[in-house]
């Protein structure tokens, strides 16, 4: 007759090893008598509590985070180092109910071992070409991995000291989705995986381009965690987001001032062109496709200005130039030379340029609109743009009262920026470097801004922006990203020139009626911020509120 068996629980309480369980708060719902023989705690003492209130706190993480070594404090305060491989019990929604696991007295491994076994963890980490991040709702990131100060020039440390850190600096563009998809992990009521692209703005003011694997996990009772794993992937990004930018400037250059658009197949050699390049060179009659494309080109462009026209594009095929834009005469239908302006940017695929898009302009028509050193709107096309946003938003001021509704579309603000020490560039290293150097300030300032937003060359080394649908708070913030953006060092040639700007700022709160108002208020906030070292200044009413 077989000898009766033994109930699972008595098994338990005869196992030498201590047993523990917790439930989805980590509060301990279960301990066999070898608790206390290893640790000295009562059971009655320690049912009910919450096991992280025995680990010591540098490890509350480590073994939160799913790692089974960390030191657990005994009834004599003395700390032992212990292992504890918990293993979850999830419900039918995939929720963790409870944990349990058999934890072990590991003191044969010394500290310094283990020490040894984290720095090779963080050696690991340091291999892998991303961030590995840990983030927790109204904590901010409780751990960063040191490739955070390689990728994005941000130390640990600071990316930690403020929990709005990543939301700060994710790329205007780009941080409403991102909002949506982050919001959505912490208020999640289930675990899961997802990932999301967005571009980063580095402490250079480089935009880097991410994507962002990521975890949530949810733990009843507790606020949501995710981790995951931020990748550079600007290198693969860079044509995408040459083309964006560069459409952006297009588009704006369509509305200000009615340039053509055309786009080029180099490996069919078809090239596309709107109603307004034809209308341009004079050729309405010769339809929007011609299979072509170079042929074409080269009737248009006067013989004595085809190797200058090659030129320009040639270097931009063979990476010398991120983008082209060249002055050439053309013969226009008429029989009449005009002067254009052709410029674009490739698309490559392996190395290889395969498509090319941009827009055609008639420099006699485009006049004092537009720079020709930096390529940005110059005066008349800001003063039309900034008229238009006063009008609109004196209207909806109208309809709904003095104070603007959160998201107000009509809200604006004008920013006026002076570089600093620019003189002092051109009286040392020449016209020639200044130039380069404005050609730079414009770039970053384009890559600072969104796509509804304007930048303007008024004249010298003074630079206009225009932001639109944005808050007095807001305008700020981007006033004080664009002094970062432009006060990292430029290279030009053998040079490294180091010139920041003065900024500032002026928001539709102050209800000025005119675009004069508005600039000389901007202006004597730049003031403020160039004599007293600033960096930017913000005007509010009739008082400036200065910040660095």
């Amino acid at each position: 007759m077989p000898a009766p068996s033994t109930p699972p629980e008595e098994l338990l309480q005869l196992l030498p090893e201590a047993v523990v369980q917790t439930d989805a708060l980590w509060n301990i719902t279960y301990l066999n008598p070898a608790w206390h023989k290893l640790t000295g705690h009562s059971l009655e003492g320690t049912l009910g509590r919450s096991l992280l209130d025995f680990v010591h706190p540098d490890d509350t993480g480590t073994l939160r985070s799913g790692m089974p070594v960390f030191r657990l404090r005994l009834a004599n305060s003395d700390y032992r180092w212990m292992r504890l491989q918990l293993q979850p019990k999830n419900d039918a929604a995939n929720r963790v109910i409870s944990r349990q696991g058999v934890l072990i007295e590991i003191t044969e491994i010394t500290e310094q071992v283990l020490m040894e076994v984290r720095q090779r963890f963080l050696r690991l980490l340091e291999t892998i070409d991303g961030v590995v991040w840990e983030a927790e709702l109204g904590v901010g990131n409780t751990f960063l991995s040191p490739q955070v100060e390689r990728l994005f020039g941000y130390t640990v440390e600071e990316w930690r000291a403020d929990p709005r850190f990543w939301r700060l600096h994710v790329h205007p563009d780009d941080l409403p989705q991102a909002l949506v998809v982050d919001d959505a992990a912490y208020n999640a009521t289930h675990s899961y995986a997802y990932e999301m692209s967005y571009r980063l703005i580095a402490k250079s003011g480089k935009v880097v381009w991410v994507r962002d694997l990521c975890r949530v996990d949810v733990d009843a009772g507790r606020p949501n965690r995710m981790v995951g794993l931020m990748i550079d992937v600007t290198q693969q990004k860079n044509t995408e987001l040459e083309l964006v930018q560069s459409d952006n400037r297009y588009a704006l250059a369509t509305r200000g001032s009615n340039d053509g658009i055309w786009d080029w197949n180099l490996q069919t050699d078809v090239l596309h062109v709107s109603e307004r390049f034809n209308e341009i060179v004079g050729l309405s009659d010769t339809g929007n496709l011609h299979e072509d494309g170079w042929h074409f080109l080269q009737q248009l462009i006067d013989p004595d200005d085809h190797e200058r026209v090659q030129t320009a594009y040639r270097r931009h095929l063979s990476g010398q130039r991120p983008n082209f834009s060249v002055d050439f005469r053309a013969r226009h239908g008429s029989g009449r030379l005009v002067w254009l302006n052709w410029r674009g940017v490739a698309q490559f695929e392996d190395g290889m340029a395969v498509r090319m898009a941009g827009s055609l302009s008639d420099l006699a028509e485009r006049g004092s609109s537009y720079d020709a050193l930096t390529n940005l709107p110059g005066r008349p096309l800001f003063h039309a743009r900034l008229e238009h946003a006063i009008a609109l938003h004196q209207d909806g001021a109208s309809k709904g009262g003095d104070t603007p509704a959160p998201g107000d579309a009509t809200t604006f603000a004008v920013l006026l920026l002076d570089l600093d020490r620019f003189k002092a560039v051109n009286d040392t290293l020449g016209h020639h470097v200044g130039d380069q150097l404005l050609q730079q300030v414009a770039r970053r300032l384009e890559s600072s801004v969104r796509a509804v937003d304007l930048v303007a060359r008024m004249s010298g080394d003074e630079f206009t922006v225009l932001l639109e649908c944005v808050d007095h708070a807001g305008a700020a913030d981007r006033a004080r990203q664009m002094a970062a953006a432009l006060a990292a060092p430029y290279r030009i040639g053998t040079h490294t020139v180091t010139c920041g700007a003065s900024i500032g700022v002026v928001s539709s709160q102050a209800g000025f009626a005119t675009t004069d108002d508005y600039l000389r208020a901007a202006d004597a906030a730049m003031y403020q911020a160039k004599s007293h070292a600033l960096g930017v200044c913000v005007f509010s009413g009739k008082a400036k509120q200065g910040s660095t």
